[in-house]
């Protein structure tokens, strides 16, 4: 199959060369997958709205050599009702970063993408207080649904589901930064 139709959510882009942007999209069916959509930076280009870090999209990707390329994307929804609140958009980041680092390329897991749309749908009505328990009770649900975490297993109360994921990448979250500087 060269081609293929997918519905997913940005959790980031790379500028690539002068006009292009690596795509890395969370899907329903299969998973994490990284793109290439070409020109897309360029003024006169019709999908580069749509390709914003935390929007649901539904695209066209054909297979190529290296990087599958993305040929046709619509935007489903922009979560625009929550992108003028900084402390919002900073528990996007975090959310899509968990998600990015947890995840690997082609492997879908049930429940993953279910989750993402859920706790994008939740940035809606939080409240500013709110947002970092949301954020933990979504990296639990992440770390359970990934087989990081037995389900049956309930979190202790000192568990801190940042200091986990981290032990998972051995890297620190570049989120933890915006984060702190954001929420206080």
């Amino acid at each position: 199959m060269n081609t293929y139709k997918a519905e997913g959510i940005v959790l980031r882009t790379i500028n690539y060369g002068e006009a292009d942007k690596i795509v890395s999209i969370y899907t329903s069916k299969r998973g994490k997958v990284s793109c290439i959509a070409k020109g897309i930076r360029k003024l006169k280009s019709r999908k580069g709205g749509n390709l914003e870090m935390f929007n649901q999209v539904n695209f066209f990707a054909s297979k190529g050599r290296g990087l599958d390329i993305i040929t046709e994307v619509e935007c489903l929804d922009d979560f625009d009702e929550w992108r003028s609140d900084l402390k919002k958009v900073v528990s996007a980041y975090e959310i899509s970063e968990m998600t990015d680092k947890l995840t690997v390329e082609e492997n879908e897991h049930e429940g993953v993408y279910g989750i993402l749309v859920s706790a994008f749908g939740e940035l809606k009505e939080a409240k500013t207080e709110d947002l970092d328990l949301m954020v933990e009770r979504y990296g639990e649900a992440l770390l359970g649904i990934l087989g990081f975490w037995p389900e049956a297993r309930p979190f202790p109360k000192e568990f801190n589901v940042f200091q986990k994921i981290e032990e998972i990448i051995e890297k620190e979250l570049k989120s933890k930064k915006f984060s702190k500087r954001v929420k206080g």
